[in-house]
């Protein structure tokens, strides 16, 4: 066992990492970037085990057994501090906090280290409030800044991180990851990690969810129902209703449990009215829990547009003869029938419209259904031009 362990496909990333760890050309600042699903964060989390690992000898360290291994892994050790917004964004009161942080120096570990899962999520303000901590770090302290892409942080701050890019793993070995971590049959661990595209979290989820399972088969069957104006709005009310019920089954039981624990460390009465200093306290979980809840819809719904967008690409994959394999493959007659009454050029089209709309979801704060009716009728007016 070691730290490295969960890794699947990245090799060269692990070895530039351990290598590092060991002290070759090991710098103050580091920047993670892949596609989502790739492991950025769990690299950077291995990472910062190997460098505060127990292990005397370096060619040993990220042994995966120790305390400082299995504390860091778990998110507990007291000088490794990870930083992942469930909001839309990551304030400035929170960087400032941060880099308040990194300026302490490590209590127990050899660094202090700061992991930012989310470097995306900040604005170029509140980027800016970092740039000085990663100009000038406290001696000690190592700063590991995770994107989906270098573009996705500001030029200022990735010129002093060195690079680490990750890629999405073969399929085959997110599903060996599937069966030796969760006990997964290797038939359902394949199966997931295909309709997941490799991204580990997703595949996850699929294993263990039947009902996300369900779901996104119900996803990507909609193209095959897509007649006209109404199927589109249909549609768009679908694909709504599915990324919500997706967000909501993983919230609700994480904020009941959230509201539980608040409520018993302020020593709330088990019944009654609650004082005024405990009801503020409340409030403010709660308005944290609706942003949460936000994003939440907004990740949904870009899964579940990359999904619907997985039949296009297979739809494209036939047309261009098979080159490689199907996504969908339990679909694969719809999708070889679906091909034979469109071209490429249209298969691209649709592609390219439910990636205009990924983009509207993510990046502005348009209506999730009015966004999803366009695309949807989109793909509608795309197929009556061109047939």
């Amino acid at each position: 066992m070691s730290v490295w362990d969960d890794l699947q496909g990245q090799e060269s990333v692990v070895e530039q990492l351990r290598q590092a760890a060991q002290g070759a050309a090991l710098t103050h600042a580091w920047l993670f970037t892949g596609p989502p699903g790739s492991g950025r964060s769990n690299a950077a989390r291995a990472f910062a085990a190997a460098l505060n690992c127990d292990q005397d000898n370096v060619q040993d360290r990220g042994c995966g057994h120790c305390a400082a291994c299995r504390t860091i892994l778990g998110g507990t050790h007291s000088d490794v501090t990870f930083v992942r917004t469930d909001k839309v964004t990551i304030t400035i009161d929170e960087a400032r906090q941060l880099v308040s942080k990194a300026g302490n120096r490590p209590s127990s570990g050899r660094w202090r280290i700061i992991v930012v899962e989310d470097a995306d999520r900040m604005a170029e303000r509140t980027t800016n409030v970092l740039l000085k901590a990663i100009e000038e770090p406290t001696p000690r302290t190592i700063w590991m800044l995770c994107a989906p892409s270098p573009a996705d942080v500001l030029i200022t701050i990735r010129s002093r991180c060195r690079p680490v890019a990750l890629r999405l793993p073969p399929a085959a070995d997110v599903a060996a990851l599937l069966v030796k971590r969760d006990g997964v049959d290797p038939l359902l661990a394949e199966r997931a990690a295909r309709a997941a595209q490799s991204h580990v979290g997703i595949a996850r989820r699929l294993a263990s969810d039947p009902g996300a399972r369900e779901r996104r088969m119900e996803t990507v069957r909609i193209p095959v129902q897509l007649r006209g104006i109404t199927d589109a709005v249909m549609m768009a009310d679908k694909l709504v209703k599915i990324a919500t019920a997706e967000a909501t089954s993983s919230n609700e039981e994480r904020d009941a449990a959230e509201k539980i624990s608040l409520l018993a460390s302020l020593g709330a009465p088990e019944s009654g009215t609650l004082p005024p200093t405990m009801r503020s306290q409340v409030k403010a979980l709660e308005d944290d829990q609706k942003r949460r809840a936000k994003r939440s819809i907004t990740d949904s719904l870009d899964r579940t547009l990359t999904d619907l967008q997985s039949f296009y690409r297979d739809v494209l994959i036939v047309q261009m003869g098979n080159a490689v394999e199907l996504v969908n493959v339990e679909l694969h007659q719809d999708i070889e029938a679906f091909a034979g009454k469109s071209t490429p050029e249209e298969t691209l089209a649709r592609m390219d419209a439910i990636s205009k709309a990924r983009q509207r979801i993510t990046t502005t704060n348009v209506a999730p259904l009015l966004t999803m009716e366009a695309m949807a009728a989109s793909l509608i007016q795309k197929a009556k031009e061109n047939q």
